[in-house]
């Protein structure tokens, strides 16, 4: 059981390694940021009175947001998560059609399927870094 124990501490500390890199960095805050567009994004297009739609991005980009937060402050521990990111992206692309009352404009329709789009763009990319090997830091002095 202890080999077992060493063996999750060296690979949470893998991943967190990996996600102090710059690329982990960015992606994570595009992830963040993408997800926060999406929560405001029924008022920045005008869109927000289609209740079941205005609801579902502000719920799913706060879900995102909190996740993005996680895979940033402690990746070891939620990187086993990060599979949910690119269904969040595809499920923001498929909402607009799923939703009830499903009769969304052409700029609701863009605005799903461009920010579905960079939510699992970030999350194949999150995936990507994450599988990348550990990145060992030398010391200077």
């Amino acid at each position: 059981m202890l080999e077992r124990e060493h063996g999750v501490a060296e690979v949470r500390a893998r991943y967190d390694s990996v996600a102090e890199t710059p690329p982990a960095q960015v992606v994570n805050g595009l992830t963040f940021l993408s997800a926060l567009y999406l929560a405001i994004s029924a008022w920045v297009v005008g869109f927000n009175a289609r209740v079941p739609l205005t609801v579902n991005d502000l719920i799913v980009g706060a879900a995102l947001a909190l996740l993005a937060i996680g895979f940033t402050s402690a990746y070891g521990r939620t990187h086993g998560l990060m599979w949910t990111t690119p269904l969040i992206g595809v499920w923001t692309i498929i909402a607009p059609w799923v939703l009830p009352r499903h009769t969304a404009s052409t700029a609701e329709i863009v605005n799903n399927a461009l920010t579905g789009t960079v939510i699992i763009l970030c999350g194949l990319a999150a995936i990507g870094i994450g599988l990348m090997p550990a990145v060992r830091r030398e010391s200077r002095f």
